[in-house]
């Protein structure tokens, strides 16, 4: 048997496709496709909301992580503040350690050029009296 075939022209086509548009509705209807599409819709929806929050959680715990990094920068700074003190109070004991050393190298060079008057009038009286004897000999 032979299978008719028929051609169709461009008038034709047109009044088919303006027959499934105006049609298109009532079948999506009744075959469910819209009630597809629309849920489908709101699987979307619901995880776009889902992403959303995810996100603004996210958001919220780079917030409290940066407040945290903040909170320790900060006691850092104390730290190295009080450490600064320390450093502040040990230049002040190496100064007076240095003071005490320059008095006593000043109070060292009196007692050594003392001690050297003493030595060179020694020798004096010592050669006086040498000199003495040996005069009364």
């Amino acid at each position: 048997m032979g299978d008719a075939v028929m051609e169709l022209g461009e008038k034709e086509l047109e009044k088919i496709g303006r027959y499934v548009q105006n049609h298109l509705g009532e079948w999506a209807k009744d075959s469910n496709i819209l009630e597809f599409r629309t849920q489908r819709e709101i699987d979307l929806l619901e995880r776009m909301v889902r992403v959303e929050e995810g996100l603004k959680n996210i958001a919220e715990q780079m917030k409290k992580g940066f407040e945290s990094m903040e909170k320790r920068f900060e006691q850092i700074d104390k730290r190295f503040e009080q450490v600064d003190k320390r450093f502040e109070q040990v230049d002040k004991r190496f100064e007076q350690v240095d003071k005490r050393f320059e008095d006593m190298q000043h109070y060292m060079d009196r007692r050594f050029s003392q001690l050297q008057w003493m030595i060179g009038i020694g020798f004096t009286a010592i050669t006086v009296l040498m000199g003495l004897i040996n005069f009364l000999k």
